[in-house]
C-alpha cells in the first residue's frame, strides 16, 4: 500500500462548530449514507491527524471527526482535568448531532475513551476500531512520566518548531515523510492560547511518573470482558509512545477482538498508512455480526 503522507494532504473541510454542555467544539462532518462513525484524536492531537481518513470513510459512512475539549480548536477552558470528562464529552457529543448509534475510532488517548465509552455506554456503541490505544498497561514514553511532574512539565511543554519536529519523530516511524503541513499544525495548535495547560491537565489526569495511572488502567482492564462491541485492534510495530505488547493485551482481552499489526509504522496507524488502514476499518464496518 501506498504511503500517501508524503503527498499534499487533501483539501481541509469546512469547520463546524457546536455547543455541547456549555463547550464550544470544532467538528468536521462528511458523508450522507450508512451507519455513524465518530473519529476520536489522542493527547495532544486536534481533526486533521483524521484528514486521510475522513473522506475516504465518508465513501460508505457519515462520518464525523471532532477536536476533544482543550485541543485544536475547541474552548480550552476548563482544562480536561478528568478523563471521564472526555467519556461523557463523546457522548454528550453524539447526543447534540442526533447520533443514537455510532462506530467509535479512536487513536491513543482517542482509543481509551472510545473503550471506555463502549463499557459505559454500550447502547451508543455499534463497533469499535483501536489504533494504539491507552489504558492497557503502565508502560508509555518517559517523556509522558517526566511531564506529569509539577513545574518540569511546564518547563518541558513549551512549544517551539524545533520541539514540534522532535516530537513527531518519536510519534511516527519516519517523520521525513509526513507532509510539512501535517508537521506544522501540531506547533500551530501546541502555541495556542490555554494550549499548554489544556495538554497538561489531560497528561496529569492519566498519567504519573510511574506511567499511566494504575486505576484507570486496571479499571480500564477490568470491563473489556463485557465489552459487546465487535473490535479490531490496529498497532504499529515500532510504536515509541506505548508498546505493541499493550496491542496484544486488548486483543486479548476484549472478546472476538481481532488485531492487525502495520510494519515499518510508529503510533499513528491512520496518517502513516492511511489507505491501508481505510481499507482494513471500511472491510471491518462492512461485516456483519450477529
Amino acid at each position: 500500500m501506498t504511503n500517501l503522507t508524503e503527498a499534499k494532504p487533501p483539501e481541509l473541510r469546512q469547520d463546524l462548530f457546536i455547543d455541547v454542555k456549555g463547550v464550544r467544539v470544532r467538528y468536521w462532518s462528511a458523508g450522507e449514507k450508512g451507519s455513524a462513525v465518530v473519529l476520536v484524536h489522542g493527547l495532544g492531537g486536534y481533526i486533521e491527524n483524521w484528514v486521510y481518513n475522513i473522506g475516504p470513510l465518508a465513501e460508505a459512512h457519515r462520518v464525523y471527526a471532532v477536536d476533544l475539549p482543550g485541543f485544536g480548536q475547541s474552548d480550552k477552558k476548563p482544562p480536561p482535568r478528568d478523563l471521564f470528562v472526555l467519556v461523557r464529552f463523546i457522548r454528550d457529543f453524539m447526543e447534540a448531532l442526533g447520533i443514537e448509534k455510532a462506530s467509535l475510532v479512536g487513536n491513543s488517548l482517542g482509543g481509551g475513551l472510545a473503550l471506555a465509552v463502549a463499557a459505559e455506554y454500550p447502547e451508543r456503541v455499534e463497533k469499535l476500531v483501536l489504533a494504539d490505544n491507552a489504558g492497557m498497561g503502565r508502560e508509555v514514553i518517559t517523556d509522558f512520566n517526566y511531564c506529569s511532574l509539577p513545574l518540569l512539565g511546564e518547563l518541558l511543554i513549551r512549544p517551539s518548531r524545533k520541539a514540534s519536529a522532535q516530537l513527531w519523530d518519536k510519534i511516527v516511524y519516519d517523520a521525513s515523510k509526513l507532509a510539512p503541513e501535517i508537521k506544522d499544525l501540531g506547533y500551530r495548535y501546541a502555541s495556542a492560547p490555554g494550549a499548554k495547560k489544556a495538554m497538561l491537565a489531560a497528561l496529569r489526569a492519566g498519567v504519573n511518573i510511574c506511567g499511566q495511572k494504575q486505576k484507570l488502567v486496571r479499571e480500564l482492564l477490568g470491563r473489556l470482558n463485557t465489552l459487546k462491541a465487535p473490535t479490531l485492534v490496529v498497532w504499529g510495530r515500532q510504536d515509541r509512545i506505548i508498546p505493541v505488547s499493550h496491542a496484544r493485551i486488548a486483543a486479548g482481552k476484549i472478546p472476538g477482538a481481532r488485531l492487525e499489526l502495520f510494519d515499518a509504522c510508529g503510533h499513528m496507524p491512520m496518517l502513516e498508512y492511511p489507505e491501508k488502514f481505510n481499507r482494513l476499518v471500511l472491510d471491518f464496518l462492512a461485516e456483519r455480526y450477529s
